[in-house]
């Protein structure tokens, strides 16, 4: 019983760290608020990651009720994330800004406001797509409480890693460095590709019977 609470655990904390990947939001804050004060980019950073945590938890709590209410198959979802996940790690193996995430045009607009905690930071920078279709993935896999429990952990532990990171950015872009970041980058590329290959065969197991069976009542 400990293995399986230790292996849902680190597969859930560290699959929804790399989704969100709040490193890759380190330069984009540090354009949009270089002209702040110190005591404006922690305000930022704060509200950007609280926002975040919602929008990712107001995913998981819903996920099931936008599955029935849509009619989509876990199965069917499952590939869909996985697919979408493939493509983020793809970019991310590129050492490239997803377009996923958010586009040149968002970034652009971004440094016109006033506020960027919520737009784009929060939405779409740290819960993006990839995200949130990742923890309703993830809610879907859990069949126990203490499966939720986790879940929901890690979004919020997901949060204060992005608070922190946001609120460290200058230092953590000077101490890992542009060739620093990219390698990171890479790493949890790799490792965030091989966890979209799961859900996509997690998916794939889940629709293959309805399927065969579909063809032999054919």
């Amino acid at each position: 019983m400990l293995g399986q609470i230790l292996s849902f655990t680190f597969s859930t904390v560290t699959t929804l760290l790399l989704v969100v990947d709040a490193p890759a939001a380190v330069p984009l804050f540090l354009s949009m608020t270089e002209t702040d004060s110190a005591e404006h980019q922690r305000r930022t950073a704060f509200r950007a990651a609280l926002a975040a945590g919602i929008v990712l938890a107001s995913f998981g709590a819903v996920g099931g009720l936008i599955f029935r209410v849509l009619g989509i198959s876990l199965g069917a979802f499952r590939i869909a994330g996985g697919v979408l996940l493939f493509l983020l790690a793809i970019d991310m193996l590129r050492a490239q800004r997803s377009r996923q995430r958010t586009s040149p045009e968002e970034e652009a607009e971004g440094l016109d406001r006033p506020d960027v905690s919520i737009f784009p930071l929060a939405i779409p920078m740290l819960a993006g797509p990839g995200a949130t279709s990742t923890v309703m993935v993830l809610v879907s896999r859990a069949e126990r409480v203490w499966q939720y429990i986790v879940v929901f952990g890690a979004i919020l532990l997901t949060g204060f890693v992005s608070y922190g990171l946001l609120r460290g950015a200058l230092r953590v872009e000077r101490r890992l460095g542009r060739t620093g970041m990219n390698v990171l980058q890479r790493v949890m590329g790799l490792i965030l590709a091989a966890t979209a290959v799961q859900f996509v065969v997690e998916g794939v197991s889940n629709v293959l019977p309805t399927m065969v069976a579909g063809l032999r009542g054919g």
